[in-house]
């Protein structure tokens, strides 16, 4: 078994403020990517009053042996009073954005487009002012649901790519690399005032030059923020790490990233898709776009 470097050990968390978070999660049953995907940053993320919400979950119709999140359970029904649930969370825990994710629901027609547009409409009804992103599922390739998520004009439109796609079949075999990158392109078309973002994990045994050629044709559908993690393995059973990559090359792919014309990537050993994601509202500052209400 590979040993986890120094520059992997996280800090204790101060269990009083993640503790408060913990109990407005609770109070309100909501599910967080943060706690079903074994997120290593949740006692950083907790303890800064932040979470990245899991809808239509907490099982996905999904068996991606990179991920902790249960695949084993049967979907249960969308729960209508979710949204305003999601809501109050938002407005209880004050925050000035919020990332909103969920599960794959392949056995939904729209694959669960429809239940981001009532969190999205929830939220903004609560709280105005907060910033919203969606860090979504491919949808199989359903771009008519695509357009009905933008059409809630969320601030962020998120979808990971994960890996290289030489790598697709063995860590995403329900997935499909082209089509990640149709929907981030298709994203761009139908909502240009829309942030596109896509993160990617590594040390699965991709190259350096794998890796550059992602960021390449994430930045050829002209995708706006990248992030850049390493994959550590949640249990056994799950994919094991091939390597953990050094600081100093996340650090690289960052300035090559920048140098594509990224406007924001974030890389690190530690980042995942939901790390910091408050910082894109200083993006939003720097490069504004006007969002067309629908």
């Amino acid at each position: 078994m590979t040993v986890k470097p120094d520059w992997l050990r996280v800090k204790a968390p101060q269990w009083e403020r993640v503790g408060n978070v913990k109990e407005v999660l609770r109070d309100l049953a909501l599910n967080t990517v943060c706690e079903e995907a074994s997120c290593p940053n949740i006692g950083e993320c907790f303890q800064a009053g932040t979470a990245t919400f899991l809808i239509m979950g907490p099982a996905c119709t999904r068996a991606c042996p990179y991920c902790d999140i249960d695949f084993e359970k049967k979907p249960k029904p969308l729960d209508s009073t979710e949204p305003e649930r999601l809501a109050e969370a938002v407005r209880r825990m004050k925050l000035n954005h919020v990332v909103i994710t969920s599960v794959n629901r392949d056995d939904l027609s729209d694959g669960g487009a429809s239940q981001f547009v009532k969190c999205i409409a929830a939220v903004r009804n609560l709280s105005p002012y907060t910033t919203i992103e969606v860090l979504i599922p491919d949808l199989c390739g359903n771009w008519n649901a695509l357009q009905i998520i933008l059409q809630a004009a969320p601030e962020v439109l998120n979808h990971n790519t994960e890996t290289v796609s030489r790598l697709y079949r063995r860590v995403r075999p329900q997935g499909n690399y082209d089509r990640t990158l149709e929907l981030l392109k298709r994203s761009r078309q139908i909502a240009p005032w829309t942030y596109t973002k896509s993160g990617i994990m590594v040390g699965l045994g991709e190259t350096d030059a794998e890796i550059r050629q992602v960021m390449q044709d994430l930045r050829a559908v002209d995708c706006d923020i990248l992030t850049i993690g390493q994959y550590l393995q949640p249990s056994q059973k799950h994919l094991q790490v091939n390597e953990f990559i050094h600081p100093e090359q996340f650090n690289a792919w960052k300035v090559f990233g920048e140098e594509l014309g990224f406007l924001q990537v974030v890389a690190s050993p530690l980042t995942r898709s939901s790390y910091h994601a408050e910082q894109v509202r200083e993006l939003m500052e720097r490069y504004p776009r006007n969002r067309v209400q629908t």
